[in-house]
């Protein structure tokens, strides 16, 4: 009887444990099924706006450039991926792209459609409410929240040497031919010095910059990974039937909420909200 009972205990434990390793690899493969759908999802949400979208204003051409770089680098990502974390990597590149798509329907003075999810690399960085103009070592830097023939550049938000760079417009992108060694990275430095700090940029500040600072440099260490798990939807395809001469829009749905945040004023940063609001 007893010996019944030992068979019986043991063919219980294999069963049991048999049957957890199965709902685990379950699980799993359903996990990653659902990752690598999400970030096909917006890739090709992506490559229906590349393809659709023209314009030969500069600032229309070079988000297009930037959106079609980030659609091809997101094709590479998907082809070999093969973790959850991979395909969301996948996705952030292609949701990056979908935001300089969103920059090429603002130029072209069209709806630039629902909001993206944040976008992960951006959390804490803000964005640009007003122009600004600097001189750093004999050259001049401009950058503003609206395309223009001196600010064609495009930049989504994130981080340049650990400070935030809010999205917005630029009359060149410092942020990619800084990032050498020596040199470049001081002139990197500088110029987001020089654009971003009031103590640069405007004669007048008080202390709201230094506790704002200290805010911002918290909430974007707070980011982490953000993005991942704000999937969103768009609904639709962004096929034909859009704006006229775009060739499809993002058509309704839900794309998750963007953050907002306080306002730059005139060297005053309004109530200190320097990282996560707006410049």
């Amino acid at each position: 009887m007893e010996f019944v009972l030992v068979v019986v205990l043991v063919a219980l434990l294999v069963g049991g444990f048999l049957w957890w390793r199965r709902d685990s690899a379950d699980r799993r493969a359903r996990a990653l099924g659902d990752a690598r759908a999400e970030a096909q999802r917006w890739y090709e949400r992506l490559g229906g706006q590349v393809m659709n979208l023209h314009g030969d204003d500069p600032a229309v051409r070079q988000a297009l450039l930037d959106a079609g770089e980030r659609y091809n680098a997101a094709g590479s990502q998907l082809e070999q991926a093969r973790t959850p974390q991979q395909f969301a990597l996948a996705r952030e590149t292609a949701l990056e792209g979908l935001a300089y798509i969103r920059a090429a329907r603002t130029a072209l003075g069209i709806d630039p459609g629902p909001e993206l999810p944040p976008l992960a690399a951006a959390q804490g960085a803000g964005q640009l409410t007003r122009e600004r103009q600097v001189d750093v070592q004999g050259q001049t830097f401009k950058a503003g929240p609206q395309p223009g023939r001196e600010t064609p550049y495009y930049y989504p938000g994130g981080r340049y040497q650990g400070r935030p760079v809010p999205a917005g417009w630029y009359s060149t992108p410092w942020w990619k031919t800084a990032l050498g060694a020596g040199a470049g990275v001081l002139g990197g430095m500088l110029i987001a010095d020089a654009l971003f700090s009031p103590a640069f940029a405007d004669p007048g500040y008080g202390a709201g910059y230094q506790e704002g600072f200290g805010d911002g440099a918290d909430h974007g260490d707070q980011g982490g990974d953000a993005g991942g798990d704000q999937a969103g939807d768009v609904g639709g395809d962004p096929g034909v039937g859009g704006d006229p001469g775009v060739g499809g829009d993002y058509a309704s749905g839900d794309f998750g909420g963007a953050g907002g945040g306080g306002d730059f004023g005139g060297g005053d940063f309004g109530g200190g909200d320097f990282g996560g609001g707006d410049w």
